[in-house]
This record gives C-alpha cells, sequence and structure tokens, in this order.
C-alpha cells in the first residue's frame, strides 16, 4: 500500500478506521455528548480537541476496561507507533513513532521516542517497557518534541502521569488472575498527615509461568517475575505551592526469554520446535554465562522531586529533580541450543542525574513555555560473547570477545515555545530549542581462549586487543518549531506546524579498530536531524456525539543512526570468529503518512472509536563503499498500514451496577525487524482480537472483570537475531508476542 494511494484511501480511512474502547459519554438531560478529555501535551491543560498536535490520551478508566497490564499494549490502538519488548528481554523497550526509533539498547545509542515518568525522562530503555500501576492518564504525542519538554525527542513522547494523592485516606486493593498461573497483586494507599501534607504508596507484585518451556532445563521460558514499588509524599502549604518527593524500586527476576529457532541446527542436527515458545537454550548452567552465575535481574530505582510555585494568576514556575539508576544481569542464548554455540552474558549499568526549570505564563491572548534541562547520564555495559564450538574445535577452547563499553553524557539545553492568539480564531507559535551535548565513550574490545573473561572474573588467555580507545565529542543544535492554528468554532480546529528534531551522535562500544575504517570507530558516529511538516484536522460533530482527528505529515530525515553487529573473519580462514559493531549513518530518508482517529457515541450506552494510520517510509540514500544501496533497505518496525476498531458498549442493571463490554480489533501491516529485509525473521501481516466484560457497582468502588486477549491465538514476531555464520550451528531465531490468554481482574477502592 502506497503514499500514492492515499485519495483513495482517505474516504474509506474515515468511514472504516477508528472505533475504540471507553470513551466516557456525558449525559445532558435528553441528550448526550463525549466527555472533555484534557491533557498537558503543552504544559497546559486543555481539551484533546483543542491542542493542535498529534497526541493520544488513555485515561485510567479505559485502560482498567481493556485489562491493560503494560504500555506496549497501547500500541494496538496507535496509529503509527510500534511498542514491543526488546529481543531477549522483559522490561526494554524497543519504540518507534513514524519511523524513529531505535532497537539496540547498548550504552551509547539513545532512543529515538522519549519516555517520561511525572515529566522524568528516562535515558536508557532498560526498565522503560513500564507495568501500568496506579496511573491517572498516558499521552502518546506523534512527531519531534523538542520546546515543551526536558530531552529532544525525534520520533515522538510517551507521558506516564501517575495520580496525585487524594485529600482524604484511601486504599484501593487489586488482583489479576489468568492463564499461565498468572497472579498479580497490586495496592496503593495514602493518608492525611497534617493539613496539606500527604503520604502515599503504592505495590504491586506480578507473577505468571511462562508460555513456553527450557527443554534443556526444564525451566519456564517467557515467564514473568516483577516486584514494584512507590513511594509519594506531597505537600501544599499554601493553594499557590506545591512540593511532590517520590522515590520508585522495581526488580524483575523473570527468567532469561530465549528465542525460537527458524531453522534446524547445522551441526546437531536439531530440528526446528514446534512451539514458537519453546527452546533448547543452555546458556543459564554453560561455562558461557558463569560469570554473572547464569542469572538475569532487572533492578531500577529512583527518586525525584517537583516544586511548582504559582506566583501569581499568570506566571508559575516549576523545579524537576531527579536521579535514577539502573542495573541488569543478563543471559543472550544466542542459539538457543543447549551447547554454547553462541552465548553470551551481560551487564548493563546506568545512572541519570536531570535537572529541569520551567516558567509557564498564561494570560488570555499569550501562553509562554520556557525552560534550561541538564542532563548528566553515563551507560556502561560489559559482554563476553562466547563461540564456544568454534573455539573448541579451531583452538581447544572456547573463543570469548569480551566487550566493554561505558559511555557519559552531558547535556543542556534552552528551549522556549510561545504561542500568541491572534484573534479568536487565530493563533501563532513559535519555539525553539539549542541543545548541547557531550559524549564521552571508554571502549576495550578483547579476545581471548576460554571463558569467563577477566572482566567476569574469569581466567582466560587474551590472545587480541581489536579496540582500546577513549574519545569525546560535543555535538550542538538548534531546532525551531513554527505552528499556525485556526479555530473558526468550538467544532473545528486546522493547524500547520513545521518542526524539526535532533539527536546527538556518539560511540559505538562494540566497534573494532582491526576492520577497515577502524579510525571511524573512535572518531564516533554523527548526529541524526528529522524536519517534519503536518497538517491536522480535529472536528466535533453530530452535537458533540463525533470526533474525528486528522493528521498529514511529511518528514525529512537525514543521517539516521542505525547500530547492527556483523560476523567477521579475523584471521582470513573463511570462518567467522568474532563479530563487529556497525553504525551507519544513512544518508537520507524520506517518511510521509496519513493518521486518522476518530470516535462515536451511537447511543449514551454505545461507544465506537478506532484509528489507522498510512505510512510511506523510503530510505533514498544509504552508501556502502560510494555505492548506493537504499533499494536493498527498509525502514525497520514501521508498518505500512495499521488500523484498529473497538466497541464499548455499556449495560446499567436494575440496581444501578453496570456492565461494561468492550471488544476490539487491531491490524499491523508487514514489518521489517532490521533494514536489510530478513524473510524469516520479518513478519507478515497480521490482526489480534481482544474482548472484555468488567462489572461494577453503583458507586465505582467494586470491580469485576474477564479480560481475553489475542483470543484467536495469532502468532506474530515482534523481534529477532540474525547471526546465521556466527558460530557453527547458524543462529536466526525469533522472538514472539503473547499467546491467547484470559484473565479474571477485581478490585476495590475505599
Amino acid at each position: 500500500m502506497k503514499y500514492t494511494a492515499f485519495n483513495s484511501l482517505l474516504l474509506s480511512g474515515v468511514c472504516l478506521s477508528s472505533l475504540s474502547l471507553t470513551a466516557p459519554v456525558m449525559a445532558q438531560e435528553d441528550e448526550f455528548s463525549l466527555e472533555e478529555i484534557v491533557v498537558t501535551a503543552r504544559r497546559r491543560e486543555e481539551s484533546l480537541q483543542d491542542a493542535p498536535v498529534a497526541i493520544t490520551a488513555f485515561s485510567a478508566n479505559e485502560i482498567a476496561n481493556r485489562g491493560l497490564t503494560d504500555i506496549t499494549e497501547l500500541a494496538q490502538s496507535l496509529p503509527s507507533v510500534t511498542l514491543e519488548a526488546s529481543r531477549a528481554t522483559n522490561s526494554t523497550l524497543t519504540a518507534f513513532i513514524r519511523g524513529v526509533g531505535q532497537q539496540d539498547p547498548l550504552a551509547g545509542f539513545e532512543p529515538g521516542v522519549a519516555i517520561y515518568i511525572d515529566d522524568i525522562y528516562l535515558a536508557r530503555p532498560q526498565g522503560a517497557l513500564l507495568e501500568i500501576l496506579d496511573v491517572e492518564r498516558i499521552e502518546v504525542l506523534r512527531g519531534p518534541q523538542g520546546t515543551l519538554y526536558g530531552r529532544n525527542a525525534m520520533g515522538g513522547a510517551i507521558k506516564y502521569v501517575t495520580k496525585k494523592l487524594p485529600e482524604e485516606a484511601s486504599l484501593s486493593v487489586s488482583g489479576r488472575y489468568g492463564s499461565y498461573n498468572q497472579t498479580d497483586i497490586l495496592a496503593a494507599a495514602s493518608a492525611p498527615i497534617s493539613e496539606g501534607f500527604i503520604i502515599g504508596g503504592a505495590i504491586a507484585r506480578l507473577k505468571r509461568d511462562g508460555f513456553g518451556k527450557n527443554l534443556t532445563l526444564g525451566t519456564d521460558n517467557y515467564d514473568k517475575d516483577i516486584f514494584a514499588a512507590r513511594l509519594t509524599a506531597e505537600l501544599s502549604p499554601s493553594d499557590s505551592f506545591f512540593v511532590r518527593l517520590m522515590a520508585d524500586y522495581t526488580d524483575d527476576d523473570s527468567g532469561a526469554k530465549h528465542g525460537h529457532r527458524l531453522t534446524a541446527s547445522n551441526i546437531s542436527g536439531e530440528a526446528v520446535l514446534d512451539d514458537v515458545f519453546d527452546t533448547r537454550a543452555g546458556a543459564e548452567t554453560n561455562a558461557s554465562t558463569s560469570g554473572i552465575n547464569g542469572n538475569n535481574e532487572v533492578e531500577n530505582k529512583g527518586i525525584s522531586g517537583l516544586i511548582e510555585w504559582a506566583v501569581n494568576d499568570s506566571l508559575t514556575v516549576k523545579s524537576i529533580t531527579s536521579y535514577r539508576e539502573d542495573y541488569t544481569e543478563s543471559v543472550i542464548d544466542f542459539d538457543s541450543l543447549a551447547i554454547d554455540d553462541l552465548d553470551a552474558a551481560v551487564i548493563y549499568e546506568n545512572d541519570q542525574f536531570t535537572q529541569e526549570f520551567q516558567a509557564l505564563y498564561n494570560t488570555d491572548t499569550l501562553n509562554v513555555v520556557a525552560g534550561f534541562y541538564y542532563i548528566n547520564a553515563n551507560a556502561a555495559n560489559d559482554f563476553d560473547v562466547v563461540l564456544g564450538q568454534l573455539g573448541r574445535v579451531a583452538f581447544g577452547s572456547e573463543l570469548t570477545a569480551y566487550t566493554g563499553g561505558d559511555v557519559n553524557t552531558k547535556s543542556w539545553s534552552l528551549f522556549t515555545d510561545v504561542t500568541y492568539d491572534l484573534d479568536d480564531a487565530w493563533s501563532l507559535t513559535l519555539g525553539g530549542r539549542y541543545t548541547s551535548d557531550k559524549r564521552s565513550a571508554d571502549v576495550l574490545r578483547q579476545s581471548f581462549l576460554g571463558t569467563p573473561s577477566p572482566f567476569f572474573g574469569g581466567s582466560a588467555v587474551a590472545i587480541s586487543t581489536t579496540s582500546d580507545f577513549e574519545n569525546s565529542r560535543t555535538f550542538k543544535d538548534f531546532t525551531p518549531r513554527i505552528l499556525v492554528n485556526y479555530k473558526p468554532s468550538d467544532a473545528l480546529n486546522f493547524y500547520a506546524s513545521y518542526s524539526q528534531g535532533f539527536k546527538a551522535g556518539g560511540f559505538d562500544p562494540r566497534g573494532a579498530n582491526l576492520v577497515a575504517g577502524g579510525e571511524d570507530v573512535e572518531e564516533g558516529f554523527s548526529p541524526e536531524t528529522l524536519t517534519s511538516y503536518e497538517l491536522g484536522l480535529k472536528t466535533t460533530f453530530l452535537d458533540g456525539r463525533a470526533q474525528t482527528n486528522i493528521a498529514l505529515f511529511y518528514s525529512d530525515y537525514s543521517d539516521m543512526q542505525i547500530p547492527g553487529s556483523l560476523p567477521i573473519d579475523t584471521d582470513g580462514d573463511g570462518t567467522d570468529d568474532d563479530f563487529v559493531g556497525t553504525v551507519t549513518n544513512a544518508g537520507k530518508a524520506t517518511i510521509k503518512g496519513f493518521e486518522f482517529e476518530g470516535t462515536l457515541a451511537v447511543t449514551e450506552s454505545f461507544i465506537l472509536k478506532g484509528s489507522m494510520s498510512i505510512l510511506d517510509a523510503k530510505i533514498d540514500e544509504w552508501l556502502v563503499n560510494d555505492v548506493n544501496v537504499a533499494d536493498q533497505r527498509k525502514v525497520q518496525n514501521t508498518p505500512e498500514f495499521n488500523a484498529s476498531i473497538a466497541a464499548n458498549y455499556t449495560y446499567t442493571m436494575a440496581n444501578d451496577s453496570a456492565l461494561n463490554f468492550n471488544i476490539s480489533w487491531a491490524h499491523v501491516g508487514k514489518v521489517y525487524q532490521f533494514e536489510t529485509p530478513v524473510d524469516l525473521i520479518d513478519q507478515d501481516a497480521y490482526s489480534l482480537f481482544n474482548a472484555s466484560i468488567v462489572w461494577s457497582d453503583p458507586e465505582g468502588q467494586y470491580t469485576i472483570g474477564l479480560h481475553g486477549k489475542n483470543i484467536f491465538d495469532k502468532k506474530y514476531k515482534v523481534a529477532g537475531y540474525n547471526f546465521p555464520t556466527l558460530g557453527l550451528e547458524g543462529t536466526i531465531t525469533a522472538f514472539y508476542g503473547a499467546p491467547a490468554t484470559v484473565n479474571l481482574t477485581v478490585g476495590a477502592k475505599f
């Protein structure tokens, strides 16, 4: 489906597309209309329909009625958005919006989509696959975000907004039990300590057996074992002054997740398994991961402080301070076999300090956001990649490639966004951001005989050093934003915008000097930039019972940062015995798109809603040895066509309790997992069906729900590894989305 087909698809898209769940209805005597959804995308409260930006918002009520458990499930009803767990992980996030994102979680590679928790930017993807706990709403913004937010974001931003503490003592408890012995318990409580001082906390215990089995170890594969806690204190000594302190902790002790082999093994002759969730991986007990004792765990924790002072009716100033750190030990069995043909022990260790100051000035005709943002973030990774069989055949001992990368980012920026109302209908927004990013790297790569390497506590013998360097570079850029908004009535909202996004360059910790162009590894890779043009129309009609939001955009994407790993033959014997990191600043790509979202209240109780996107993402220039190979490349994780339709019906019973019925369909077009197509790993178009029924008492104090997801048990790939020549067995593996599940939820609020 090509962009040139937009004219013929536009009408069918408007009619067919969007019908989703719980957009609540507001009754007005004998009339009714859709309830207004309030967002803060532009740093002030305003109606979703008034905000001249491409944004989707999910309320706590909608999330509960759909039974959503983590943010990846949001993507099923979002246009132009892909959210998935990164390859062999449970809690590392791969996020793409409008063709912009980052798949590689290593130090040195910054996400293209910004994730925020209460205005705190998460610099690393580890732990960014957030479970949905005690949330007020989630906002998803599409397109470059830089003049309104702390950290510049190329593709868009996901804002996770937690609930403010209630003024009266409260307690809520909920539980979930379902397929694969899923057993979740969540609780939140708060209490006023004195006038204007409230403390609260929330805890969650999330457990589930695996979707499949490890046939070698007898353990689960794709299981879940998470504990999370949050403590909050809020102080309001006056109506104009507010302070919030928050601390959170998450421990993901789920087992290592291993992929499904898509081909039979070359040497051992192991056939492809029937169940895509089963594995023969043995890395946890192999010598290859003994340096971390075969452990698999992700630990996240952070503290933050918000100070908000309303100086007067027009001016508010804010200070947002945070510190976060995470630590990961991960087992990766690339080959998914009992033998250590291609295994890895990995350690990620990240920390970040951020400070943001904002000034918000609002009058009847003028709205100003001005801010300063600073981040000091360190990302370090160490991993042993072990070629066990190859090493024993060629050298009589395992061959271990150690990589240690430590990348520090110190960045500051000034940003502003000014909106002036020219008259009752027209407004003009001018914004700009100046960013200075300094990246410093310390990289060491060595090859060893034996395993683990000395860096993982072993006594392997060094045979070569392929990289050993330190370097730093500073990247500076100014990115503007211009927006014209025409709102002739409450029912019509037109906007046109021009914006730029910028992401600094960096250093690849896997890069090796031993290959041609090795000196470029020490120099690092270049920044990438994106220029976006967007036209939007938001409408409300049928006396407030219907809404449609349409966006057309065109993006020029320059110097795309595309990291990857390639097998190499270091001694010229015809056998790949090492790997090398590659970062390509592809010359240019163009991404064009049409997005539609709409909501219709058929009756006061029956709501339809949904979404659709059509994307034409094309790499125009990709030079390899001065030859343009763009026709052999694709934009990854960016399907050409996405759509969702859902229906929500609320039946009020005689005693005023209610039954909420929800059914939904989501369609995802073909997905390329990497820029170079791999037929075995790439996923053809597929559809998912979900259904829920939730009972609530008249006061909304008690709820009972039954939720079915992927009810037709569609098997679909979300990630994979492609190393067919590294090791002896041939490694082409895939990871899959969750199978059919059913769970029962209960909740109570006091």
